[in-house]
């Protein structure tokens, strides 16, 4: 990830009001998290897995404060039943942000499968969901994606690829 997304990214987070960030570590974002960690405006929470920080982050938004979190695409899978309870049977939205690992040009054989079942998986969960891939689409898609979660009170996803997280 270039210089130029992580300070779209931060920027936007803050734009949205989004100061408690909650995450798994991923190296799509991994010049990301030092960003954000050493930021006095954000408060950093890394957790162990992802259905643990979908959880954290319902209930940040719950208290009534911006939160999202990140995580890699594979993590998704990981946090479907606590989105599943938290969404449905609670109506507390997560707003999220996934790198996007097993996109069109995917490197690595392992990733391929986690990008043929994110996009079904979140049209499974009927969770809105904006795939990114070029920087100037970053800030738009953050402010769009956390306006969302807070008048649908339901989950959204920011999805970043492309010159994003190259």
């Amino acid at each position: 990830m270039k210089e130029q997304a992580v300070n779209l990214i931060v920027e936007s987070l803050k734009e949205a009001q989004i100061k408690n960030i909650v995450t798994v570590p991923d190296s799509r974002f991994k010049e990301l998290y030092p960003a954000l960690a050493s930021d006095p405006y954000f408060r950093y929470i890394p957790v162990t897995n992802e259905g643990e920080g979908v959880s954290i982050t319902a209930g940040i938004m719950l208290g009534g404060k911006g939160a999202v979190m990140l995580m890699e695409n594979s993590g998704f899978r990981v946090a479907i039943e606590a989105l599943s309870r938290l969404g449905y049977t609670h109506e507390i939205p997560v707003f999220m942000i996934m790198s996007f690992v097993g996109d069109i040009g995917e490197r690595n054989w392992w990733g391929v499968n986690h990008g043929l079942n994110m996009v079904p998986l979140l049209e499974a969960m009927r969770i809105p969901f904006i795939i990114v891939r070029k920087n100037e689409e970053v800030k738009d898609a953050i402010l769009r994606g956390k306006h969302h979660t807070s008048v649908s009170k339901y989950h959204v996803a920011i999805v970043m690829a492309g010159e994003v997280t190259s």
